[in-house]
């Protein structure tokens, strides 16, 4: 019996697409699975293709990110128009095109993903493939090497496992046994003193003040937990903080908000036995901007101008009592 299910006559597929006249470029929205999961399609393509580059849409500020970009030595660069029209085609993985404004302007050949899929399927791409079930698109692409016969290199081992590690934190969100499976295989092939060096670079001196700022907003909003922090230097350190309120005792779920360059981010954690996590933000806030995830994380977006000029941190307060049918109760 295989170690992971038999994937050959459907890469065959996506090599398929590959011509060595063409210049391919695997757009990401930046974090450790997704940069890990365009490691990994870059070593499947790249001997068949003239070329192929890693872009990012977002800013990437968080310190894991940029250690793990440093010493995987992942050549990543910003999309911009000038990069994208040097290429003839395009690769999204660990996301979906409705997911962010900037994807709308790629017309993408390959569509790689574990996200929910949308209402409506993307219908441009060639080959797509969508396993919302997976804890982490790092899974799929490790089953994609294996069955194409290719020992990652200790580099890319590596970060395929810090892929599988942040997007299951450390299956304590939702996962499957083939997350298992593929987390197994890669620590014979990894450097796990890489993963720590990786691990141990994650809040900056400077986030620390934004604990002391999110404890004093914290409320309690039945079971959950709900902190906003105002203007922040990075949306990252939301990211943190839903973490962090995550080990509390007794929480099932939290939420997390600040504004960043104009734009209301809310960032969602459950315990993926309650709520579901990416319906819940989408029902409350999809009709003002973007916004879903997992059962157990999420994330929306909104800009201030759609709030029309409400306070977002009543706004956010609001949705989510309404919702939960419950008052708010300051800690």
């Amino acid at each position: 019996m295989a170690y992971f299910k038999q994937l050959e006559d459907r890469l065959q597929d996506l090599l398929a697409l590959c011509s060595k006249d063409e210049r391919w470029l695997v757009v990401v929205n930046a974090d450790p699975d997704s940069l890990a999961s365009a490691m990994a399609f870059k070593r499947i393509i790249g001997r068949r293709v003239a070329a192929v580059g890693i872009a990012h849409i977002n800013e990437i500020k968080r310190l894991d990110n940029l250690a793990m970009i440093h010493y995987l030595r992942i050549p990543t660069k910003k999309m911009i128009p000038t990069l994208v029209a040097q290429y003839d085609k395009f690769a999204i993985i660990d996301s979906q095109p409705h997911h962010h404004p900037d994807f709308s302007e790629v017309k993408f050949s390959v569509v790689i993903d574990h996200h929910p899929l949308p209402p409506e399927p993307y219908s441009h791409a060639k080959f797509t493939d969508i396993r919302p079930h997976y804890g982490s698109n790092s899974t799929m692409l490790t089953e994609y090497l294996y069955n194409l016969k290719i020992r990652p290199a200790k580099l890319l081992a590596t970060a395929l496992l810090y892929g599988i590690k942040t997007d299951t934190q450390s299956f304590e969100r939702p996962f499957i046994d083939d997350d298992v499976k593929a987390f197994r295989y890669l620590t014979k092939h990894a450097d796990m003193n890489l993963i720590k060096r990786i691990t141990r670079s994650e809040i900056h001196p400077d986030w620390l003040r934004y604990f002391s700022r999110a404890f004093y907003n914290l409320r309690r909003i039945g079971p959950g937990l709900y902190s906003h922090l105002g203007k922040v230097e990075n949306p990252d350190t939301l990211v943190i903080l839903a973490d962090f309120f995550m080990r509390v005792h007794g929480v099932s779920w939290d939420v997390v908000s600040g504004i960043y360059q104009e734009t209301l981010v809310i960032i969602f954690r459950g315990d993926g036995l309650r709520k579901n996590m990416g319906r819940m933000a989408a029902k409350l806030f999809n009709e003002y901007g973007s916004a879903g995830g997992h059962k157990a994380a999420a994330r929306a977006e909104i800009k201030l101008d759609a709030l029309k000029d409400a306070d977002p941190e009543s706004f956010v307060v609001k949705k989510l009592t309404k919702d939960m049918n419950k008052t708010v109760k300051r800690i």
